[in-house]
Parts: C-alpha cells; sequence; structure tokens
C-alpha cells in the first residue's frame, strides 16, 4: 500500500455542533483541578487523608473502567497488582540485601525509585503472563480465574518469610523528590491526585484515538473486532497490562504513605470493592472511577461512625448496609452514577469542538486489482458441523469491478460460506483464495488487513459511540500510530486524517446529517448503511454485503443500489447476500444460488430466473 494525502481535517471533517450551554466541560475540568489544588493546603488533616486514599483507589478503579467497562473484561484480582507494587518498593527500601546493593549506587532516597521500577516490571511480567491465559476465556470464567490468581498472589505475599509473612514490612521510608520531604499526607496527597489527573488524561487521549476505538470494540465482540482488522486477543492482553501497571503504581504510593505494607489491604474483598467503586460510578467513565471511589470511601467512613450509634453495639454491620446500599445504587442507576450526572450537566456544559489540525496526516492508499482480476475464490470448500453438512463442496469466485449475488432460502448455508471467506470460519476441507494468496486458517483481521471489508446480518456497532466514531474503526488498517503515541496525544494528525475519510464515507453512504448521532439511534436501515461505510473505510479491494437492503425503504434502496453501481466502477469486487430479488436481479452481473448447502445453479441473472431447479427452491416447481 502507497501513502497518497487526506485533505485538512479543517477541510473534510464537519464540526461538531456545539450543545447549548454556559461554559465547556474542559474549562470546568480546568476550574475544579485549580480550585482543589488551591484548597488543598486549608483542608482538615483527616479530610486530606481522606482525599488520599480517594485518590489511589480512583487510580486502580481507573484501569478497571478502561478493563471491565470499556475492554468488556471483568476482573476481581486488582487489589493483587496494587499489592505487588507496594510489595515490591518497601522490599527494596527495607532489605538489608537490596539496601546494601543498592543504596551506594541510588543512594537511600533513590531506593523508593528503583522499588517502583520493580514494582512496575514485576507486574508487567505477571500481568502479561496471567493475562494471556485469563483474557482467553469467556463468559464466567474470565471473572472465576481473576478470583483464583487473586487469592494465590494474596496467600503468596502472607506466607513468603522474606516478605514478613502475615505480619509484613514495617519502616518503608516516605518519599523524597528533590530534597523535599513527602512525609506527610498533605504533601504525598498532592502527588497522588496529580498522578491521578494525569493517568486520567493519558487514558483520554488513550480512549480518543485510533487505538481507543479497537479497545472499545472489544466488547462489542470478537467477530466485529477482528474483522476490521483488529488483534484482540493481543488488545486484550495490552489492556489487561495497563489496568495492572495502574493498580502497582498506587500500591507503590499506597506504602510510602502508609510506611507499612501487609497482606490484609490486598485480599479479594479489596478487589470486589475495586470494581464496585468502578461499577457504582459508571464502569465506562473515566470520570465515574473518581466518582465511584469518592462514593464508596466516604459511605463506608460514615456507615463505620453512625450505625454503632443506631444499633447500640459494634461489629461489621457497615458492611450489611453497605452491600443493601449498593444494590438499589445497581438497580437505580444500571449504567452508574456519572451517566445521570453527566445527563444534568448538559444543561450546564457545551460540548467541545473538535481539535482542528492544521493539515492532516496521509493514510495508506490501496491500488486496486484490474478489472476482471479474480480476487476472491473457493475451491471445492465444505463445512460439517458434526454430521450436519452446511456446505458442500461449493465452488464460487468473484472478480474485480463486478457484483456478484448469493441467494437461496433460509438455511441455504448462505451465511456460513460467507463466514469462511471472510476468515471468520474456517472450512472443513476445500480452499479460499484472497488476492491470489492461500487463506488457510489465517484470521479475519488477515483478510481486513489484504483488502477485505464485510458487513454483517445481524448489525454490530457500537452502539454509544458516533457514526463518524464507529466509520473511523474500518480505516483501523490504514493508521500506524500506537498505544503511548495516543496517550500522549502525539497522533493528532493521523486522527485528523480518519476521521476526515469517516466523513468523507458517510457523505457517501447519504448519512452526513447524522455523523455526530449514537448509532444505536438510527433505524436498522440506516445503521447497514453505516457498516457499509464502516467496511468502506478501511479502502476495500473486496466488499462483502450481509443483507445490505434489509430494513431499507424504496428510496434508499435506489440510492444504495446507485452506490453500489458506482464502486463496481471504481474497481470494487462486490459480494452480495440478499432476499430482495428485485434489488438483486436488477443489480447483479452474476448470481450463485444455494439449496442445503450446495450450488444448485450459476450464471447471470436472465439465466438463473428461466433455471428449473432455481424456480423449484423457490416457488416449489418449476410450473
Amino acid at each position: 500500500m502507497s501513502a497518497v494525502p487526506t485533505p485538512p481535517a479543517s477541510e473534510a471533517v464537519s464540526p461538531t455542533p456545539a450543545a447549548h450551554g454556559l461554559v465547556s466541560r474542559r474549562h470546568a475540568t480546568v476550574a475544579a483541578v485549580a480550585l482543589l489544588a488551591v484548597a488543598w493546603g486549608f483542608l482538615p488533616e483527616f479530610t486530606v487523608v481522606v482525599a488520599t486514599y480517594i485518590g489511589l483507589y480512583s487510580l486502580v478503579a481507573a484501569g478497571l473502567v478502561m478493563l471491565t467497562g470499556i475492554g468488556g473484561m471483568t476482573s476481581f484480582g486488582q487489589a493483587a497488582f496494587v499489592g505487588l507494587g507496594a510489595y515490591a518498593t518497601a522490599w527494596v527500601c527495607t532489605s538489608p540485601v537490596a539496601v546494601a546493593a543498592l543504596g551506594g549506587i541510588v543512594g537511600l532516597q533513590g531506593l523508593p525509585w528503583v522499588g517502583l521500577a520493580l514494582g512496575l516490571v514485576l507486574t508487567f511480567a505477571v500481568a502479561w503472563t496471567l493475562g494471556a491465559v485469563t483474557v482467553k476465556l469467556q463468559g464466567h470464567y474470565l471473572p472465576l480465574c481473576t478470583i483464583a490468581w487473586g487469592l494465590s498472589l494474596y496467600y503468596l505475599f502472607g506466607n513468603m518469610d522474606f516478605l514478613g509473612g502475615q505480619t509484613g514490612i514495617t519502616g518503608v521510608p516516605p518519599l523524597v523528590v528533590a530534597g523535599v520531604s513527602l512525609a506527610s499526607p498533605r504533601a504525598l496527597g498532592a502527588v497522588v491526585w496529580a498522578v491521578l489527573l494525569l493517568a486520567l488524561w493519558l487514558l483520554h487521549n488513550l480512549l480518543d484515538s485510533r487505538e481507543g476505538r479497537a479497545i472499545r470494540a472489544l466488547k462489542g465482540g470478537r467477530v466485529m473486532a477482528e474483522s476490521m482488522g483488529v488483534d484482540t486477543a493481543r488488545y486484550r492482553v495490552k489492556l489487561f497490562v495497563l489496568a495492572a501497571l495502574l493498580a502497582a503504581i498506587s500500591g507503590w504510593l499506597y506504602a510510602h504513605m502508609q510506611r507499612f505494607v501487609n497482606p490484609t489491604p490486598f485480599n479479594l474483598n479489596i478487589g470486589i470493592e475495586y470494581l464496585f467503586m468502578a461499577v457504582v460510578g459508571g464502569a465506562g467513565h473515566l470520570w465515574g472511577a473518581v466518582l465511584g471511589a469518592t462514593v464508596i470511601t466516604l459511605l463506608k467512613e460514615k456507615l463505620q461512625d453512625v450505625l454503632p450509634g443506631l444499633l447500640g453495639s459494634s461489629g461489621n454491620f457497615e458492611v450489611i448496609v453497605f452491600g443493601l446500599l449498593m444494590l438499589l445504587v445497581l438497580q437505580r442507576f444500571a449504567d452508574g452514577l456519572w451517566p445521570t450526572l453527566a445527563r444534568v450537566g448538559r444543561r450546564v456544559f457545551r460540548n467541545e469542538p473538535p481539535r482542528v489540525v492544521a493539515q492532516a496526516a496521509t493514510l495508506a492508499q490501496r491500488t486496486l486489482p484490474a478489472a476482471g482480476t479474480v480476487v476472491l475464490e473457493a475451491r471445492q470448500v465444505t463445512k460439517r458441523f458434526g454430521g450436519l453438512v452446511a456446505n458442500n463442496a461449493v465452488d464460487m469466485h468473484l472478480r474485480a469491478g463486478e457484483i456478484h449475488a448469493l441467494i437461496g432460502p433460509n438455511g441455504a448455508g448462505k451465511s456460513t460460506f460467507f463466514n469462511m471467506i471472510s476468515g471468520v470460519d474456517d472450512p472443513t476441507e476445500g480452499e479460499v483464495r484472497f488476492m491470489a494468496q492461500a487463506m488457510h486458517r489465517l484470521p479475519s483481521r488477515d483478510f481486513a488487513a489484504a483488502g477485505l471489508g464485510r458487513t454483517f446480518q445481524h448489525v454490530r456497532l457500537l452502539g454509544q459511540r458516533s457514526v463518524t466514531e464507529n466509520v473511523a474503526l474500518g480505516a483501523h488498517r490504514r493508521a500506524r500510530r500506537g498505544w503511548v503515541a495516543s496517550m500522549l496525544g502525539l497522533d493528532r494528525a493521523e486522527e485528523a486524517a480518519l476521521r476526515a475519510e469517516a466523513h468523507r464515507q458517510i457523505v457517501r453512504c447519504g448519512l452526513a446529517a447524522l455523523a455526530d448521532a449514537p448509532a444505536a439511534s438510527l433505524p436498522l436501515g440506516q445503521q447497514r448503511l453505516v457498516e457499509i461505510a464502516r467496511a468502506l473505510a478501511g479502502q476495500p479491494a473486496v466488499l462483502l454485503l450481509d443483507e445490505p437492503a434489509a430494513g431499507l425503504r424504496h428510496l434508499e434502496k435506489q440510492a444504495l443500489a446507485t452506490l453500489l453501481a458506482q464502486l463496481r466502477a471504481e474497481g470494487l469486487g462486490i459480494l452480495v447476500v440478499e432476499h430482495d430479488m428485485e434489488f438483486v436481479m436488477n443489480l447483479a452481473d452474476r448470481i450463485t444460488v444455494f439449496e442445503f448447502g450446495t450450488v444448485i445453479a450459476a450464471g447471470t441473472p436472465a439465466q438463473v430466473q428461466t433455471d428449473p431447479r432455481v424456480l423449484d427452491a423457490y416457488l416449489g416447481g418449476a410450473a
């Protein structure tokens, strides 16, 4: 693929219309941070300590928002990663062996920073190893597995003699930065909140990027994400590691705040509380992590003070009340508290316009094969599910610059065949060749990289994200910036190019007025057009469309037919599965007819319409 220039974002991307409001969200956030910084020196000592704990908990909860709320992977074991960060620095700073070996090199004040590095390295290694095994699991097996290794690490902390056993490690020194001691909660608390705000900024940048769209696609399911070119297994492990590293940083700060470490704060109960914080605040929202940590921390503090006086005796009654209150919150606010506050805030805050980039970057451009070239071929493709033969020795080929339709009654095997020629499933027998390359057992992301775009019979979109973001996901493989560049905001020119390409395809599919609407708010027919625009954003050489006209009105079908004819003239090979015979017969160059997984006819529309076997399959008899 060669690179061609993309129009500047200021010319190609339609600005998001600003909602009516008094102040911008960005200015409100800056003002709130400034207010916290000014008030920090005047807050009571107890309030400072509680606020510092909220900051530490929020750091872990933010990782869980990324992992669970956005990535779709539930973890109860994050407290164990907090423990890794805490124990690593505690051991480095107190072990006679470590102090003797490292003290002369970095000095006593440098040992905590060595402890941070050790904690991050250990956490990375453990999280990558556990993640490579854990995130492959689906359904309830994944959270059960996180409980298992969370308990394992917790008991490991308490049974290692060099870590102090159940007694723990005492005498952890305070942090010292540029000769200034951070021994007081007020000083260290300011650092905790600075780290938290930095982490939230980096995570926000990550989500507002090409990589962020790929992360959001993980929750939509492997098939859709892989078909857009996303290596879902790798992204899931990376997200798992990211959440673990945030927890380890929280543990490092916790150890130097408490100056003492033992296993108790890293048990399974605390891991469940971290997950509660993310869910109660709003698992799909970064600021929901801060809100959830604040609500749960303050609630626990108040219950511990109030309940003994009300009940006349001491005990762990707060656990019972806390659980009941959490059930109430989760029942009334299923998406968490932050979305409710955000809906109220829409009256006060206005949306930010998109960041304008003077000159967008270039996206990779594919050279389409010459018209008439065979771009997709199935040779004797058979698919068996036990004793059921879904496809039986199917032969078919698609040429560049033609529209080829697959038709047949329900249950004829069309969707199964579609999945095999797009890499979703592997044939039991036979061969699929794409762009003259054998694709045996290659995943669908390799088909996408080679130039295949597709839609789905059952629409698969990021429902709460805008049409623009959904379509931009289709161009994932045309850009290269990774996680670090996205976090630091170094991908803005590339992001502008992706959004410009998305806008171009949205306009092409007649959805310009809906570019900023959530995809789930559109009727089914328009959602199918969004899928087509998303597939086109990848600049494919072959386009597979699974029932694209379903749900469209007559004029919309005419517009779709015009678009497909234009794409055919540009040199795309288009394979369509469709039940609307009028749409197919007026558009397709060639038609292949399936019945019970077998090809019963193939040819031009005129030939197929007069074939006795086709008439028998559709009408029950040639007469």
